[in-house]
């Protein structure tokens, strides 16, 4: 008989509840044991997943027996900590993106992965998602020759709420780490200098708290390749993915989803569908891509394909376009380790 994995999700916000549903719902021999978050009793819809045990502590969950591996969905702030704890616990992680704001707090967390010798797979779901998968393949299948170029558009169709922003850590830590990865995972090669534009163009809110909420990021790869990315909180027509990777015998490039392909032509001009709303259209598949590799990891006692240092290169690339942004120079990701 396959052996089942028991998962606990610690944060059952939007994010948790979408793991808690593709978990129970899409994901072979995974099951939900137990859910933990300070506000659990306000939380109907687990009844709904048959989703019995419930903790207001994770360190209860923690201690639950039935519990193999962990999901962290809760705040940012609190990710750090809690990897560390499920760790000493023996846990196997998911966490979502990122670890944390400070790197050398990822790499604190980073050590209590190793020293556990658990597996740690961290939340970057669109590199699971169908195009930019195919992308990435005909990327490694030399289809596109030596890559030059890299050029990433992403764009939410709206601002995210206050309180969220207070603790997300801004655009490029929250936002465009997204697009930094896809970067890394797209070229193969690390990146080693940035150089940021932003503004706060969108929403007065964004601007009162200090953060921006346009960006425009290049940065210089150790192959040589350049990337550009533009990033934008709000996107009237929807959310707005599009990847080009150009290179010496090609380019190969992802659009936009739309609900279908279909456009309309009359007198006052062609009409078609806007994009896919939001990331939990966009990237539905990609999120049960990701935690079936992660389940499959545990069971097979194989490799997670999105690791704990591939969490913590973007968050250098963040701080170090954070660093730009600020100075109005090229910095390098040198500048910003420890």
């Amino acid at each position: 008989m396959e052996r089942t994995i028991g998962i606990g999700i610690i944060g059952i916000g939007r994010i948790g509840r979408l793991h808690a549903e593709v978990l129970t719902q899409r994901v072979p021999g995974a099951t939900v044991r137990a859910v933990s978050d300070p506000f659990v009793a306000e939380t109907p819809w687990l009844d709904e997943l048959g989703i019995a045990v419930s903790y207001a502590s994770h360190h209860e969950l923690l201690a639950d027996p039935s519990v193999d591996a962990v999901y962290v969905c809760s705040s940012t702030d609190t990710h750090a900590q809690i990897v560390i704890d499920a760790a000493r616990a023996g846990k196997h992680l998911f966490c979502e993106k990122p670890i944390d704001l400070d790197p050398l707090r990822v790499r604190d967390a980073l050590d209590a992965v190793r020293e556990a010798e658990v597996l740690l797979q961290v939340g970057f779901n669109r590199r699971f998602d169908h195009n930019h998968a195919q992308a990435a393949e005909a990327v490694r299948e030399g289809k596109v020759g030596k890559v030059e170029l890299i050029k990433i558009t992403s764009r939410d169709p709206a601002p995210p709420p206050a309180e969220y922003l207070a603790v997300s850590g801004g655009l490029f830590l929250d936002m465009m780490i997204h697009d930094f990865d896809m970067v890394r995972f797209l070229a193969a090669s690390e990146v080693v200098a940035v150089h940021a534009a932003g503004a706060a163009l969108v929403d007065p809110t964004i601007a009162a708290t200090g953060h921006i909420d346009t960006a425009v990021v290049t940065l210089w790869l150790a192959s040589g390749a350049i990337a550009v990315i533009d990033n934008s909180r709000r996107a009237v027509y929807g959310y707005d993915q599009r990847t080009e990777v150009f290179g010496s015998d090609g380019m190969v490039r992802v659009e936009n989803d739309l609900s279908n392909r279909v456009q309309v032509f009359d007198q006052y001009g062609s009409h078609g569908d806007k994009p896919l709303y939001f990331f939990l259209e966009r990237y539905g598949e990609a999120f049960v891509a990701q935690s079936r590799a992660f389940v499959d990891a545990i069971v097979n006692g194989g490799s997670v394909p999105v690791s704990g240092q591939d969490g913590l290169a973007p968050v250098y690339i963040a701080l170090a376009a954070s660093a730009s942004l600020t100075q109005q120079r090229r910095v390098e990701i040198s500048e910003v380790m420890p």
